[in-house]
């Protein structure tokens, strides 16, 4: 997951020592549907690969794996501090931000992020430059939330301390509007996918109930905006303790939000491709 610059208001800091936590989480929950898909991409021995925000190294290493000594993975974000333990061999770590700067050369023949672009506010521009930078054949894998899909933490809200766990994820997700996130970002991916000139274009979606995987994730990202949400008036300090407590006896059904996963292929003919203006 991308971070943005210190001071634009982003709301999980990966300078915070949780962030390490989370992207930890996150690896559990999505790496097995991030590289089945990957895997049914034809993404082998190599081939040069580009990870967009990548935040911890899994998704790099996992790259790696897969590209072997012949191939590359380049893993950019703009706070780095997390995935520099990945760097190495064929795997080049570079501060980079994806609607600002050029794309990184030499063409690739998979593009991939993961909880990225829901977070940028030029959503369009980021798109492009991803397009831009794909060969030929190459393969775009887009994967992001969308909260309005499934807004609650606690899909079965059977009592007081699932009433308080959503009304927290209501808070949290008012907080990321507030800084740009488009919280029905994810459903529009195979249309701006298709927008954007890619080919076979598809999509499916995946969400975890109930994952311990859940539990950590839920208890470090509340741990990172509870002063947010208290200076926002969104809860106060004893009910984000009361909440973590609840969080910590493993006795409530937490869910994520969906992550939609979508990919397609740039056309063979270069010049077919027409990138659109996305959303």
């Amino acid at each position: 997951m991308a971070t943005r610059e210190p001071g634009s208001g982003y709301l999980l800091d990966n300078r915070q020592s949780e962030a390490g936590v989370r992207f930890g989480a996150l690896a559990e929950l999505f790496d097995p549907v991030t590289f089945r898909h990957v895997d049914a991409l034809g993404i082998g021995p190599g081939m040069r690969c580009w990870e967009v925000g990548a935040g911890g190294p899994s998704v790099p290493l996992g790259l790696a794996r897969r590209v072997g000594p012949g191939g590359t993975v380049v893993a950019t974000d703009i706070d780095v501090s997390w995935a520099k333990e990945a760097a190495g061999g064929v795997i080049d770590v570079r501060r980079h931000d994806v609607a600002a700067d050029p794309p990184p050369d030499g063409g690739f023949d998979l593009v991939h992020a993961r909880l990225v672009l829901v977070h940028v506010t030029d959503r369009a521009e980021a798109l492009r430059r991803m397009v831009v930078a794909l060969r030929p054949g190459g393969a775009l894998l887009l994967e992001d939330a969308d909260p309005g899909l499934q807004p609650l933490l606690c899909p079965d809200e059977s009592g007081p301390a699932q009433e308080l766990a959503n009304r927290l994820r209501s808070g949290f997700r008012t907080l990321m509007a507030e800084r740009g996130a488009d919280l029905a970002y994810g459903r529009t991916l195979p249309r701006v996918l298709r927008e954007a000139g890619l080919e076979d274009v598809r999509a499916d979606a995946y969400f975890p109930i109930t994952s311990p995987a859940c539990t950590v994730l839920e208890a470090a990202t509340v741990r990172q905006i509870r002063g947010r949400l208290v200076a926002a008036g969104l809860a106060t300090d004893e009910e984000i303790d009361r909440h973590l407590a609840h969080v910590a006896t493993g006795s409530l059904d937490l869910a994520t939000s969906p992550m939609i996963s979508a990919w397609g292929r740039k056309p063979l003919s270069a010049k077919d491709a027409t990138p659109g203006s996305g959303r």
